[in-house]
């Protein structure tokens, strides 16, 4: 720790301003800074100058941990005297001091990044106390018991975070002592016993390190700052930061602030509330609290907290009073502190609190973490309250997130053995294999496996291991626990404090009377009742409900872009009218091939020497191709539907094996050994970048033009049944040049004049291509000309940028996002390199071709970013999976009211 010191004192940085004060009703800084504040400073602050009681403290900036990690984890020179000096400041409004033997300031020293990253980095709490100033504590609290409970409790979280103790070390200490003096609780322990305990935690210190616990206060202080800011770098802050998107360079914040004491009897508590419940939505208070507490044994689910209100003790039936009940003057002043901090900030906030001797204290309040159910029900009503306006509200919700409400959940009907019950703590169901470990789910979702993670409680390094699971459980905690807070974020379903329920470990079971399940075990949970089911329970569809129905309808309200679904089936097709689609912006028509009766006739055109041959197996599947687009169109009911044209490497329908071989064979009236001949001649040493797309139907224009047919006979014959004209868009993929669009389109053009003649209808419909390769992009202006819009296929495109294949690619991206060679996996996110070909495409064709429809199908035309992108270069429509539909729509409106990127 003297190098930390050492360090301090040598490394400079001009920068003038990097301590804020905050307390008494006024501050330094406010909400608006939360880059350079943090949220916790920020909010810390805004809440100093709305008059709340804030403990006094001081928040060392973002910019610090900038300068901290460039100078290889030193602490700049000039922060120590502006640390002291407002300390200084606390001390004075805190009505103590730093180091003051008689009357000891202690402090917390928090993280505080911009965006919440709950439990991800370190803490300290106590810091100020060694072997002098506890006494002097002692003296001031007149609680001897509370002053060495404190100053253990101080030992074994510095020893931890700081020192890299393991704190499992300090817990088995103190279980071991219980048990030897007979004690059953901490409660149990007087005054004596804590001291005791404080010099076996000592002693802990010494043993693991060679030397003994610090006494120095101001080698203690800087320790936990250096400690906090290096926190911005473990393994489970940089795990979440992967996982939700969250710059490495933002740094974090750290806050230094006056203790307040939520152990120091039975009039003092600590607890947790959100204004609004993060479950469901409803304008009420929820959360929970615990007496003669401090803040982490609420959140770490070592103890059961207590109901805030009397309406949620009754509910839930726990016979422990409520803290409305028990401490009425101080719950007025915590509910009259929720409606002021959530009418200001205008979001439901979550909220830590401590009571100190019947006084009330704000620790923290931030945006509170929701289900995506409760979102929607809390957009809308302060929307309708007036907090905020319509906009607002759809700007509000997480485009990414809103795909938790399109899931199935359990079947009421359904048999169910219900072995266990907790609290409900996030939405939704998922059934799944037992697993014990974070680190294994994350191995066994990497092979495929669906999961249930079980835990006596969750940590902050389980994040990766409730990332990669269907559902989380825990034995412990409540509804504000870790588990609670970072699964209804995520959006898993989870299920906390199963009290009913024993989990072991080390033989990793799960028992619940007389069931025990085993690792690998299928269970099913219900995080809406809080019920842990035996075996796998059937799902069904969710029902929409009128709030996600009044927010989409805002949403396209304020969208300029359409949305379109990828859709090759009647049951997509309906399913994306469902959910709001305008249209279907790919068909991709190899899938129809696949069916039963379909693929022996598709080989035996693959397969054919001649164009006699091929034409007689397409004769086989025009019908079958013209009634699936009957269906699509008559679904669509006018609405606009592109059809590709056959675009999959020929491999995929090749025949493998001596049976399957034999069947086409005898279809075509040809030998064995002859078909075998012919699949070998047509292998390709690379079939993704082979005789596919427009390359195909150059060299066999009958495919196109039976396609085609199919397309326009099907049109009329739907638009006779629906009474209205159909206007098909037919789509061209893998086009590199305009001479081939042309060569396909004069194909088509050719088979149109002939159904109109043999049908006497005028057919309207418009050709484009797939824009999925860089040199039709960089073509784009030549082939514009030919093409009536573009759509731009942004998987190969992406495959084709990078030169990698997707379905390999995911060896080793992870690695490239962990070491920042990439931000974003590029099949998920469009890569800038990849836009930045598809804003070369929509300039150039659009020079040639003013009016040029142009939008997008890769599966990218459902991610918000994306979405972002696409609005700004000015497409006309996104089109993206069914269940994609409702998040592309909100993505649409919200990238059209708040555009972030220009245009190149």
């Amino acid at each position: 720790m003297e190098r930390v010191m050492k360090q301090a004192a040598k490394v400079k940085d001009p920068s003038p301003h990097w301590v804020f004060t905050f307390g008494a009703g006024r501050a330094e800084g406010d909400a608006a800074q939360r880059d350079l504040l943090g949220g916790k400073g920020a909010y810390l602050a805004e809440m100093s100058r709305l008059g709340l009681p804030v403990p006094p403290g001081l928040t060392i900036s973002s910019e610090v941990c900038a300068a901290y990690y460039r100078s290889g984890k030193k602490l700049p020179e000039a922060l120590m005297p502006m640390v002291s000096e407002a300390l200084n400041v606390v001390g004075k409004v805190a009505g103590a001091r730093f180091g003051d033997v008689d009357n000891p300031l202690l402090v917390s020293v928090r993280s505080g990044s911009r965006a919440s990253m709950p439990g991800m980095m370190d803490t300290v709490l106590n810091l100020g106390l060694n072997d002098e100033t506890v006494e002097g504590l002692a003296r001031r609290s007149s609680d001897r018991r509370f002053a060495y409970d404190t100053y253990r409790r101080f030992i074994q979280m510095y020893g931890d975070v700081v020192l890299g103790i393991d704190h499992y070390l300090f817990e088995e200490a103190l279980e071991n002592y219980k048990s030897l003096k007979g004690f059953e609780l901490d409660s149990e322990l007087g005054p004596e016993h804590w001291a005791e305990l404080v010099a076996r935690f000592k002693s802990i210190v010494e043993q693991e390190l060679g030397q003994p616990f610090p006494q120095d206060l101001q080698r203690q202080l800087w320790g936990a700052i250096a400690a906090v800011f290096g926190s911005w770098h473990n393994a489970r802050a940089i795990a979440y930061r992967r996982l939700h998107d969250i710059p490495d360079d933002w740094g974090t914040a750290v806050t230094v602030q006056a203790m307040v004491f939520g152990n120091m009897g039975g009039r003092s508590a600590t607890g947790v509330v959100f204004t609004r419940n993060p479950s469901t939505g409803a304008n009420e208070l929820y959360g929970e609290f615990l007496v003669n507490a401090q803040g982490e044994d609420v959140v770490s689910g070592l103890r059961t907290p207590q109901p805030l209100t009397e309406a949620a003790r009754k509910v839930t039936g726990d016979r422990r009073p409520s803290l409305e009940g028990l401490m009425p003057e101080a719950f007025a002043d915590l509910k009259a502190a929720c409606a002021k901090l959530e009418a200001h900030f205008r979001d439901i906030q979550d909220i830590e609190f401590t009571v100190e001797e019947g006084r009330l204290w704000m620790l923290q309040s931030r945006s509170g973490k929701r289900s995506m159910q409760a979102a929607l029900k809390i957009a809308i009503d302060m929307a309708g309250e007036g907090l905020i306006t319509e906009q607002e509200a759809v700007l509000g919700i997480d485009a990414a997130q809103l795909d938790q409400l399109l899931h199935p959940t359990l079947d009421p009907d359904s048999p169910k053995l219900v072995i266990g019950k907790g609290l409900p703590a996030s939405p939704g169901a998922a059934s799944g294999k037992l697993v014990f470990d974070a680190d294994e789910a994350v191995h066994l979702k990497a092979q495929g496996h669906t999961l249930i993670l079980a835990r006596v409680e969750t940590s902050p390094e389980d994040v990766q291991g409730m990332h990669a699971a269907a559902g989380i459980i825990t034995t412990r905690g409540g509804m504000t626990s870790h588990a609670a807070v970072v699964a209804r974020g995520m959006g898993r379903p989870c299920v906390v404090g199963a009290a009913s329920v024993q989990i072991d470990l080390e033989r990793e079971t799960l028992s619940s009377g007389n069931e025990t399940l085993a690792k690998g075990d299928v269970v099913t949970i219900d995080g809406s009742t809080g019920q842990i089911i035996k075996g796998r329970v059937p799902t069904r569809e969710p029902a929409l409900s009128s709030d996600f129905l009044t927010l989409m309808g805002w949403a396209d309200r304020h969208r300029r872009m359409k949305v379109r679904a990828n859709a090759d089936t009647p049951a997509d097709a309906r399913q994306s009218l469902a959910f709001g689609a305008d249209g279907i912006g790919l068909c991709r028509t190899e899938h129809m091939f696949f069916e039963e009766g379909r693929i022996v006739p598709m080989r035996e055109m693959i397969l054919a020497d001649d164009t006699d041959g091929r034409r007689a197996a397409l004769a086989k599947l025009l019908p079958m191709q013209r009634k699936d687009f009957v269906a699509l169109f008559e679904i669509m009911a006018g609405s606009p539907v592109t059809i590709r044209l056959l675009d999959p490497p020929l491999h995929e329908f090749l025949p493998h094996g001596e049976a399957a071989i034999g069947e086409v064979a005898a279809a075509m009236g040809v030998s064995p050994q002859r078909l075998k001949r012919r699949v070998a001649g047509l292998s390709e040493f690379n079939p993704m970048l082979g005789h596919r797309g427009s390359r195909l139907l150059v060299s066999f224009p009958e495919i196109a033009e039976m396609q085609a047919r199919a397309i326009f006979e099907a049109a009329i014959e739907a638009g006779r049944k629906l009474k209205t004209s159909v206007e098909p868009e037919i789509m061209v993929p893998l086009v590199t040049a305009k001479a081939e669009l042309d060569l396909v389109k004069e194909r088509i053009d050719g088979v149109a004049r002939a159904v109109e003649k043999e049908q006497g209808v005028k057919l309207t419909y418009s050709v484009g291509t797939m824009v999925e390769l860089p040199r039709a992009c960089i073509n784009a202006g030549e082939i514009g000309k030919s093409a009536d819009f573009f759509s731009f296929g942004t998987n190969d495109l992406t495959q084709t940028t990078f030169g990698l294949s997707r379905d390999d690619a995911g060896r080793f991206l992870g690695e490239y996002t962990e070491k920042g060679i990439i931000q974003h996996d590029p099949f998920v996110t469009l890569d800038p390199a990849v836009g930045e070909l598809m804003w070369i495409a929509v300039e150039r064709g659009r020079r040639s071709h003013p009016d040029l429809k142009i939008g997008i199908c890769g599966e990218h035309g459902g991610d918000p970013e994306t979405i972002r992108f696409c609005e700004d270069i000015r497409l006309d429509y996104v089109s993206c999976s069914p269940y994609r539909v409702p998040v592309a729509r909100l993505a649409a409106a919200q990238a059209a009211l708040s555009p972030m990127v220009k245009p190149r």
